[in-house]
C-alpha cells in the first residue's frame, strides 16, 4: 500500500531524515521506534506532506505522492492524527467531526453518508457523543486523543498516521484507544503506521516495525523479533522506561 524510498527531509541546514526507505502492507499496523528527536514525526509529516521531502519517492496505493498538497494527500487517502491532538478548542466535538469531513462537503458528497459516519465515531468513542455539544478545549486529555482519531477518521482514509496517540494519557485510556486502532484494522480495514515512545505497547500491538536513530533506520523486522532484540530491549524496553510505561 505504501513504498517509501530514500527520502531525505531537512530543517533549513539539519539533515533530519537520511534516505529513509519503510514499507506497509494493506490492513498491516507498523510501529515507528526511537528515541525523542530521532525523526519519527518528520517521517509522519513527510508523508502528509505538512514537511516537503528534498529528494527521494513516496507511493500510495500505486500512485506517487510525494510532490502532492496535504490536502490532496488526505484526499488520496492518508490522515494523520497529529501529536499533542491539537483539536480545535473552541469549537464544539460534533464541528471537530464535521471539520475531519471538509473535502468531502466540498466534493458535495451526501451528507447522510457524512452523518452515517459521524455515528460511527461515537460508537467507537461514545464518551464523544456524550459530549458533542461540548467545546473540545473542555475535554479530558484521553477524550480530545478521541476526538483527534475521530476526527481524521472522518476524511475516510485507508492509511492512519498516529503520532504519540498514549502521550500523558492513563493506563486505561491506553488500552482503550489501542484496542480501537486494532479495531480499525480488523473491521474497517485501515492500515496504520504508529509512532510511539511507549515501545513495548507498540511492538505488542504491531505485525512489523521500524527503529529510527539520528534520522535512519537502524534496524527493521516483525514485532516479535525487535521486542526479543537484545539491542531493542537495552536502548527501549530497559527497566527503568519499563517502569514508568507500566504504571
Amino acid at each position: 500500500m505504501l513504498k517509501v524510498k530514500n527520502i531525505n527531509t531537512y530543517y533549513g541546514k539539519v539533515h533530519a531524515l537520511k534516505n529513509v526507505s519503510i514499507h506497509l502492507s494493506p490492513k498491516e499496523i507498523v510501529a515507528l521506534i526511537g528515541a525523542n528527536g530521532a525523526g519519527k514525526t518528520t517521517i509522519l509529516n513527510t508523508l502528509s506532506g505538512v514537511t516537503p521531502m528534498q529528494s527521494g519517492s513516496i507511493d500510495f496505493a500505486g500512485e506517487s505522492v510525494g510532490a502532492l498538497s496535504p490536502d490532496r494527500i488526505v484526499k488520496s487517502g492518508i490522515s494523520q492524527v497529529p501529536e499533542g491532538r491539537q483539536v480545535f478548542k473552541g469549537m464544539t466535538v460534533a464541528e471537530n467531526l464535521e471539520l475531519g469531513a471538509y473535502l468531502r462537503f466540498t466534493a458535495r458528497e451526501p451528507k447522510e453518508l457524512i452523518r452515517k459516519d459521524i455515528v460511527k465515531i461515537y460508537q467507537l468513542f461514545p464518551r464523544l457523543e456524550e459530549r458533542k455539544k461540548q467545546m473540545a478545549g473542555t475535554l479530558s486529555g484521553g477524550e480530545q486523543q478521541m476526538l483527534a482519531i475521530g476526527r481524521a477518521l472522518m476524511a475516510k482514509p485507508k492509511l492512519l498516521l498516529l503520532d504519540e496517540p498514549s502521550m500523558g494519557l492513563a493506563p486505561l485510556v491506553v488500552q482503550e484507544i489501542f484496542a480501537v486502532i486494532e479495531r480499525l484494522r480488523s473491521d474497517e480495514g485501515v492500515t496504520v503506521l504508529l509512532v510511539e515512545q511507549n515501545a513495548k505497547a507498540a511492538l505488542k500491538m504491531a505485525d512489523r516495525g521500524y527503529v529510527l536513530e539520528t534520522g535512519k533506520i537502524i534496524l527493521e523486522g516483525n514485532a516479535a523479533d525487535l521486542l526479543e532484540n537484545p539491542e531493542v530491549q537495552r536502548a527501549y524496553l530497559g527497566k527503568e522506561k519499563k517502569d514508568i510505561w507500566e504504571r
